[in-house]
């Protein structure tokens, strides 16, 4: 008997705290909750603004742009000069200069067989479908 003399109240205080937790606050009418922010899926890319002064468009600092025409300022730190003659890979359109994977550059003049001479990074991480070599990105190359 004292079990149910102690569930019944336990009872009634859980009923009234479930239908204290459907009413909404002020006027029967409900407040939104916040559910939390909402993931980002992508970063917005800066579009270019025209100048005032000219009317040409700028990019807003630090964001990077392309050169048309590939690059024309000397390479880098780090930046590699490879000469020799291309080779052809085992999967159709790779080209090998002593054992690296040339990736990018001109294909024009990186033709299997040319003697040439180009400069870039060695990217020893970098996937391909060459299945051999060490990839190296190419950033110049000419015929020697």
């Amino acid at each position: 008997m004292r079990t149910l003399r102690l569930a019944v109240p336990a009872l009634a205080v859980c009923v009234a705290l479930s239908a204290c937790g459907g009413q909404g606050v002020g006027g029967g009418t409900p407040t939104p909750t916040p559910t939390g922010a909402q993931p980002v899926t992508s970063q917005p890319t800066p579009d270019p603004t025209p100048s005032p002064a000219t009317g040409t468009p700028t990019v807003p600092p630090g964001v990077k742009t392309p050169k048309p025409g590939g690059p024309s300022t000397p390479p880098g730190v780090g930046a590699t000069t490879l000469s020799g003659t291309l080779q052809s890979g085992v999967e159709p359109g790779c080209v090998l200069l002593d054992g690296y994977l040339l990736l990018g550059g001109p294909r024009d003049v990186l033709m299997p067989g040319a003697r040439v001479e180009v400069t870039g990074r060695v990217e020893p991480g970098m996937m391909t479908t060459c299945q051999q070599g060490t990839p190296f990105v190419v950033t110049a190359a000419h015929r020697s």
